[in-house]
């Protein structure tokens, strides 16, 4: 690629790296926010699900909207609102200050990030180009996140109000590169009938019930008729969303895409992988902070390994890729994660890093192979037109499947931990590792199905191919015959 392309996708991977950053840097501030604003528990709660609300519910409009109303216009807008909005966030004085900044700083990332990534496969041809550009994307994003840990830590100690600071001054750099880098591109098709409200609104909303419904799962059996209600809420909202798309003339989601199974094999394996991935890193926080008695800065130097999918993923996953194909490679990934989690399973009250360290660095490997031909998976084949609700439709199972892990290892957590003393706690975090566990097998089941469906289809191919030659090649008369006839 040349010096431009290479320009665009570094502030294109900026953003993503800004919105991994920020999310790390805030779960490692929560603590002294809690404490320096007097914030009860469920506030401070709240200050963490405000921004997973916001994503995950509006991630799907969000990437929509880039195709409709411009991918470049979206990007500049949101980039912009996320830069104010993280700024509010530092100069809050109350807790409710905070999780409306969190929250609209959530929705500013859910139209962000798709449009970032849609620039992507609409700037870069398919084949390798696209897929290198896709694969140092996900590698940001991690590499963000495991830094962002790292950096959080450093920040909360010069002090928490740094922690939304700072994403402002990297947003402002970025948004002044994107201004000159980003290319203006062919004004978005106009609908006759104008943008779609009914499937906008009610897509909106069955979102952040959904979302709020998977928050509550954190809770357990306390508020069950809440949760239930929600659930059944999103329900109904979803059905209505499906029959709106269905008789407007220019729907917002045109629901073929979701009869593409490459696609949704795709997005149901980046829910499961990723759900996985913070589900345990979730676990081993708690296990090393609380049970441990380790600092929020040493665990997150400890974790800081399992970054090494931000070296990994645009330097060997292209080289397989290139050599396996891109569904071996996410089975790989799969396995290793398999392998990885699994082996915390034993988890001791006493361990030393060095019997942690294999897990760590074999998860983060896991991450590298998986996640970057995962969301290569999810666009390709999708029409130019359609790469947004594309990549919307992606960063809605990774932001569920986030929400789904954490809340699912803290509701077992909390069911298993039936005693008290170290090794009754202990027992309970090695319970809430089993669900991990059975994602990433789930996850890798699913991508066997793509590796079947793979060869299937170079089966036909060959077979088509061939039946072909045979028919031509046994009507040498039709064949000339006809050359004659055209010439």
């Amino acid at each position: 690629m040349g010096t431009r392309a290479w320009a665009l996708l570094l502030v294109l991977c900026g953003t993503i790296f800004l919105e991994g950053i920020d999310v790390a840097m805030m779960a490692v501030a929560i603590p002294s926010i809690r404490s320096d604003l007097g914030l009860t528990t469920g506030t401070a709660a709240w200050v963490m699900s405000a921004y997973v609300l916001g994503y995950a519910g509006f991630t799907l409009l969000g990437g929509r909207a880039a195709d409709l109303l411009g991918r470049r216009r979206m990007f500049l807008i949101w980039l912009t609102v996320f830069l104010l909005f993280s700024g509010l966030g530092g100069f809050a004085t109350e807790g409710w200050m905070l999780v409306v900044a969190r929250f609209v700083t959530g929705v500013s990332a859910a139209f962000m990030t798709p449009a970032a990534m849609s620039l992507i496969t609409t700037s870069y041809e398919e084949g390798p180009r696209r897929d290198k550009a896709l694969l140092v994307f996900a590698g940001t994003a991690a590499g963000g996140f495991s830094l962002g840990l790292v950096v959080g830590g450093l920040l909360t100690q010069l002090g928490w109000r740094w922690v939304f600071f700072a994403p402002v001054l990297l947003a402002g750099a970025l948004l002044l590169a994107a201004v000159r880098v980003v290319p203006a591109q062919d004004a978005p098709v106009r609908r006759r009938r104008g943008f779609d409200l009914p499937g906008a609104s009610t897509a909106a909303g069955a979102m952040l019930l959904a979302a709020y419904t998977v928050v509550r799962l954190e809770h357990g059996l306390d508020g069950w008729q809440l949760t239930t209600a929600s659930a059944l809420a999103a329900l109904l909202l979803a059905a209505v969303f499906v029959a709106v798309e269905r008789r407007t003339a220019a729907p917002l989601v045109r629901l073929g895409i979701l009869r593409m199974s490459s696609v949704v094999r795709a997005d149901l394996g980046a829910l499961l992988f990723v759900g996985a991935f913070f589900g345990f890193q979730f676990v081993v926080t708690l296990y090393l902070q609380e049970l441990r008695g380790w600092s929020s800065l040493q665990t997150a130097i400890a974790l800081v390994i399992m970054g090494c999918d931000a070296v990994l993923a645009p330097t060997l996953t292209p080289k397989l890729v290139a050599r396996f194909g891109n569904t071996r490679v996410i089975v790989g990934g799969f396995v290793l994660a398999v392998v990885a989690y699994g082996l915390f399973l034993p988890v001791g009250m006493d361990w030393s890093y060095a019997a942690m360290f294999p897990t760590l660095i074999i998860a983060g490997t896991a991450f590298a192979l998986a996640y970057g031909p995962l969301a290569i998976a999810a666009t390709d084949g999708v029409a130019e037109s359609e790469q947004g609700l594309a990549s919307g439709l992606l960063h809605t199972a990774t932001q569920f499947g986030s929400a789904i892990g954490i809340s699912a290892v803290t509701a077992v957590y909390g069911l298993a931990s039936t005693g008290s003393g170290p090794e009754a706690t202990l027992s309970a975090f090695r319970t809430a590792l089993l669900v991990p566990v059975g994602m990433v097998a789930l996850g890798l089941f699913i991508s066997t199905l793509s590796v079947r469906a793979e060869r299937r289809a170079v089966r036909r191919a060959s077979q088509v191919s061939s039946v072909s030659a045979s028919q031509t090649s046994a009507n040498p008369a039709q064949r000339s015959g006809g050359m004659a006839s055209w010439k």
